[in-house]
């Protein structure tokens, strides 16, 4: 066997072993570097580039956003805004049969705009929600089904990790596409298209998820009945204030983005100042003191984009040092009440965890994506581009069946492999090709975000599963999770026949924006 295609087996071999995923692509990718050198198949000095990438990767403006929309996740699935969330959704569609499915779906897509964390989302719905629908008589295998998919739209609604180097692989990929076409002057795939192109179909699943759940209330009534509804429907003021603090917070993000008011990074530190002052305002910090300074940043960002100031330039006038000094007190005010809330979470001990789990997270993304640039570079040095271009262009169908031959790959690898390494090893080699045989890469970025997405729900390795068994009432087997997210794995390859089908509802609105 070539070694290429070898070393792909070894990386996939030293995975299923359970080494270390950064340490098994790197060490890899290392043996077959000196094999292929050894062997006369690879040139050497081809390693001089490493720094080169690793600086690539470091100071890579778009890769910035992923600590600060972590951090964003974290301190929100800290502050208690899933339990508010399930509660109130409970107690307004649970006398509905299936109601108190509905009701998880759709906690689970407003968790995935404003939290993008899955195992978070996952656990907490796993230990809120599930025993609560098994105590209201759900088949425990559609209960498990619909905790473990709705956890999962964190990947596929924006802002998610997912999307964020989903979007630097294929606008890297479409540029290298170009360049391969003869063209110089080459456009590329801005964050934003990805996140606009994400959005409906993101909402599209969880149509999907919500009428099967329905469905299959009515058609089996004893799998979801109404629950009890003992406890009173919550009122208007219930409702808001349970949905509207982070609505607000995925407006501000996702509309700063697709606005072109902010970018990515900027959106993202947006989302993580918002996350710290809600949860100061949920945890006991001045409550004053957090809206001034939440209504100061606010009119700040306002003030600021419309008039803004240089005071740096020798042609000021009075005027301009007055919105100077008015903007420093917006300024101020904003930072006190950040500094509050940071002060109250370090009290209460939710500061520590979160940077830890914000810092853990960021490195295990940031170790596999160095890692992959290794692994990627020996790859194409030992040929590997050029093979997977010869079996893509060699597949019958044309680029109707190459594609067809990808997503299949993609789905089978995500049994075993992770998201980040499929998007960062696999995605570079096969992308390319794939435009070149005139696939649209805005809507093909939205198929594979699809298809990643459900490598979460694939056994024996989906992490969702994972997330569920560990946070799951005694009396939820393993069995229980396997047979319940079935239907819904088959469900997601409906949703990405749909997107094949009817490009627009992924092309339509990021064409409509930019």
């Amino acid at each position: 066997m070539p070694l290429d295609l070898l070393m792909f087996a070894g990386l996939i071999g030293c995975i299923l072993l359970g080494f270390p995923v950064s340490f098994s692509i790197a060490g890899v990718a290392t043996v077959f570097a000196f094999l292929g050198w050894a062997a006369g198949q690879m040139d050497i000095t081809l390693l001089g580039a490493l720094g080169q990438r690793v600086f690539g990767v470091l100071t890579n403006d778009v890769l910035i956003a992923i600590p600060l929309f972590v951090l964003m996740g974290v301190v929100l699935e800290r502050s208690r805004v899933a339990e508010e969330l399930l509660e109130t959704m409970g107690r307004l569609f649970g006398g509905l049969r299936g109601g108190l499915g509905v009701s998880v779906v759709l906690v689970g897509a407003l968790l995935a705009a404003s939290t993008g964390i899955v195992g978070a989302t996952v656990i907490a719905m796993g230990m809120i929600a599930l025993p609560t629908m098994l105590r209201n008589g759900y088949n425990p295998r559609l209960a498990s089904g619909v905790v473990c998919t709705a956890g999962t739209l964190g990947q596929i609604i924006p802002p998610s990790t997912l999307l964020i180097i989903l979007s630097d692989v294929m606008s890297n990929a479409y540029q290298q596409a170009q360049f391969e076409q003869g063209k110089f002057t080459v456009e590329t795939i801005s964050v934003g298209q990805t996140f606009a192109a994400a959005l409906l179909p993101g909402l599209t699943l969880v149509g999907i998820y919500i009428v099967y759940v329905l469905a299959r209330a009515f058609l089996v009534p004893a799998d979801a009945p109404p629950a009890d509804t003992s406890e009173p429907r919550p009122d208007l003021t219930a409702i808001i204030g349970a949905i509207v603090p982070p609505i607000l917070l995925i407006v501000a993000v996702l509309g700063a983005i697709l606005g072109g008011v902010a970018t990515p990074s900027e959106a993202a530190s947006v989302g993580a100042v918002g996350a710290v002052l809600m949860a100061g305002y949920r945890n006991g910090a001045p409550t004053s003191l957090i809206l001034l300074g939440a209504a100061a940043l606010l009119l700040l960002a306002v003030a600021a984009g419309l008039a803004p100031v240089r005071l740096q330039r020798s042609d000021v006038t009075v005027i301009g040092w007055v919105q100077g000094a008015l903007y420093t007190g917006l300024a101020l005010a904003g930072v006190a009440a950040i500094l509050a809330s940071l002060a109250r979470m370090a009290r209460i001990g939710m500061l520590k965890p979160a940077l830890t789990s914000t810092m853990t997270v960021t490195a295990m993304i940031f170790a596999t994506i160095l890692t992959a640039s290794i692994f990627s570079l020996v790859f194409v040095g030992l040929g590997g581009e050029e093979r997977i271009e010869q079996i893509l262009t060699a597949m019958p169908g044309g680029p109707t069946g190459a594609l067809i031959f990808c997503m299949a790959l993609v789905f089978v690898l995500g049994f075993f492999l992770d998201f980040v390494e499929i998007t960062v090893i696999l995605l570079p080699l096969i992308v390319p090709v794939l435009i070149l045989m005139g696939h649209d890469p805005v809507w093909l970025a939205i198929l594979l975000a699809i298809n990643l997405q459900t490598s979460f729900l694939t056994p024996p390795f989906g992490f969702s599963l994972f997330y569920l068994r560990g946070a799951a009432p005694p009396e939820i087997t393993t069995g229980h999770i396997y047979a319940g997210v079935a239907p819904f794995i088959a469900l997601q390859l409906v949703g990405m026949a749909i997107i094949w089908l009817m490009p627009a509802i992924a092309t339509w609105l990021p064409a409509a924006i930019f």
